[in-house]
């Protein structure tokens, strides 16, 4: 399928969102479980389809032998999960075909067709334990109102027309297209389930996850994006790598973003655990040191964490604790008024001894004081924090103000281990609309080739030139020609620098300690100097409408340009003089 026809086939689907808006009896907010729920319906009737010969050979081949395995476990086995093929309907006691789109699609255009769809998905939540609870099975009575019993009907011809032939793995990106367009049309409550895909391809694009048997974690999951978008580059610089060894481990406490993370997971081929919980009072998966990679879009600045509960977790105290606030009145509770450093603590906590991380977190906890502050000058002391980006603003659905980006490794190498690399990529960014912008794929290539530059990996660096060039060629011409431009304008040589506006490695730069340990002497204009900021903007300048200039540049080159003018003026008043004084003297009065 090409990427033409899978725009189309996108489109045509999201047409039964629209559908859904204009008749259904549902909240506008939970229109998308019916449809994700179509979603999953049809990849399980394609997948086993797909595999069904291969299924039926090898059970019939070794049936009766002592190497006979049941019907249930060679399917699991090559779709990772059974799809049971006949349930008995409850409705007449009949037996029927499960959840074959044929079968569903001839029931008439009555609550019967409902009453189908659930329980062939009740059917298939018995025979596959983790999908219990997970498919939206009692939402599609709401789908044929009296005064329009087709609806349902409608949306079900709609999903059955993908053509069985269909690459299964873009299944996972169609159900990803729609979490991301319920997340724009849900707004604000959208970005509490959904982050940008552009944003995870980027972070994912710097931790480099490695193939192999890893552990991901991820402790505020949503619907599990981070997950999807690490096994697809797994996946893309390993095509021989085995996703089965690649297990995901995340933490999810709203009950139905759990159920969309599931099926995520299942749709995606990706292997894991999703468990319904806080983070800030549960500990699931015993995190403390257990993963290579950790991942996560939190919630900012949230309050009212109850610090009796947090304050004594290795999880959030490793290097300090933030502070808690007594609240008002008798009985009041002390609460951590602002939780962002506990997840930041969380996050870096959780790695092994080779572990990396990558986190969304608010502006505001870049440069935040009192025991924040404190927090910030342990993990930079200890050399866990490798870069800062400041994202553009609009990136979420959630946030209009830029986020920043927080980079944590484990296993820096020694002669970074004092720095940190910072990147402004406010002024990176694609607009979609007027409220919403995302990174291009060439943006998020040529922003994590910084990072790979700054690593000595000059080789990627050429790699990515000779890709440009290869495609531009044609009406691309132009396009990549331009993102060549910008590379070679930016690092000539091939190698890293620092980039007014762009990019700056900063030394910690604490030179001299007093007895009690405090520090007494700082580098110029490291990140001890900037108050142990970690806001890129401090470090990397600004460059003025792409004159090249920093501001302290530009100043300075305003400053020439007034003493010039001034004696240009004064040279003008003379010369007009001069002028009067002459015709005067050649004409008189």
């Amino acid at each position: 399928m090409t990427d033409l026809d899978l725009k189309k086939l996108k489109d045509d689907l999201w047409h039964s969102a629209d559908i859904l808006r204009s008749g259904a009896h549902i909240a506008a907010n939970k229109y998308g479980q019916p449809i994700l729920g179509l979603i999953f319906l049809r990849y399980a009737d394609i997948l086993f389809k797909q595999h069904k010969a291969e299924i039926d050979k090898e059970y019939f081949s070794k049936k009766g032998s002592r190497a006979e395995r049941t019907y249930k476990e060679i399917c699991v086995e090559k779709c990772g999960f059974y799809f049971p093929q006949h349930y008995v309907k409850k409705v007449d006691y009949t037996l029927d075909e499960c959840a074959y789109f044929e079968s569903i699609n001839k029931y008439p255009d009555t609550a019967l067709k409902a009453t189908v769809i659930k329980e062939a998905m009740q059917t298939i939540e018995d025979e596959n334990p983790r999908l219990q609870g997970v498919l939206p099975k009692e939402v599609y009575g709401q789908l044929v109102p009296e005064e329009e019993p087709e609806l349902l009907s409608r949306v079900v011809r709609i999903f059955k027309d993908i053509p069985e032939n269909i690459e299964v793995d873009l299944f996972g990106e169609i159900y990803e297209f729609f979490l991301g367009e319920f997340a724009l049309s849900e707004g604000k409550d959208g970005g509490t389930f959904y982050t940008p895909a552009t944003v995870v391809r980027y972070m994912v694009e710097v931790i480099k996850p490695e193939a192999g048997e890893k552990k991901f974690l991820d402790p505020a999951c949503g619907s599990g994006g981070m997950f999807v978008q690490a096994a697809r580059y797994m996946h893309r610089h390993n095509q021989d790598a085995d996703r089965m060894k690649f297990r995901c481990y995340g933490v999810e406490k709203e009950p139905d973003t759990v159920k969309l993370a599931k099926m995520n997971l299942i749709l995606n081929n990706v292997r894991g655990e999703i468990t319904e919980a806080n983070s800030f009072y549960s500990n699931p998966y015993d995190a403390v040191g257990k993963f290579d990679y950790v991942m996560a879009n939190p919630p900012f600045n949230v309050d009212e964490v109850l610090y009796e509960r947090v304050k004594d977790d290795n999880r959030f105290n490793a290097y300090g604790m933030t502070k808690g606030t007594k609240g008002k009145g008798k009985d009041a509770k002390e609460t951590v008024s602002n939780a962002n450093y506990l997840w930041i603590s969380y996050f870096a906590t959780a790695l092994n001894e080779k572990g990396r991380a990558a986190l969304v977190m608010a502006n505001s906890a870049s440069d935040s004081g009192s025991n924040d502050l404190e927090i910030r000058k342990s993990m930079l002391r200890s050399g866990i924090i490798k870069q800062m980006v400041t994202l553009p603003s609009n990136m979420f659905t959630s946030v209009t103000l830029p986020a920043t980006l927080w980079f944590f490794d484990k296993n820096k190498p020694e002669e970074q281990k004092d720095k940190v690399l910072f990147i402004d990529a406010r002024n990176v960014f694609t607009q979609i609309d007027r409220a919403h912008r995302k990174f291009s794929d060439e943006q998020i290539k040529n922003l994590g080739i910084i990072t790979r530059l700054y690593d000595g990996d000059i080789k990627a660096f050429d790699d990515l030139l000779d890709e440009y060039k290869n495609k531009a060629i044609g009406i691309n011409k132009e396009y990549y020609e331009s993102q060549i431009n910008w590379l070679l304008e930016r690092f000539p040589e091939h190698k890293y620098q620092d980039v007014i506006g762009l990019c700056k490695v900063a030394e910690i730069g604490e030179l001299e300690f007093n007895e009690e340990g405090e520090v007494t002497k700082v580098a110029e204009d490291s990140i001890a100097d900037q108050g142990y900021s970690l806001n890129a903007g401090r470090y990397v300048g600004v460059v003025i409408e792409d004159d090249g200039m920093s501001e302290e540049e530009f100043k300075k080159h305003m400053k020439d340009l007034n003493r010039d003018f001034e004696i240009y003026s004064n040279a003008a008043k003379d010369l007009e003089v001069a002028i009067a004084k002459n015709l005067k003297e050649l004409f008189g009065d």
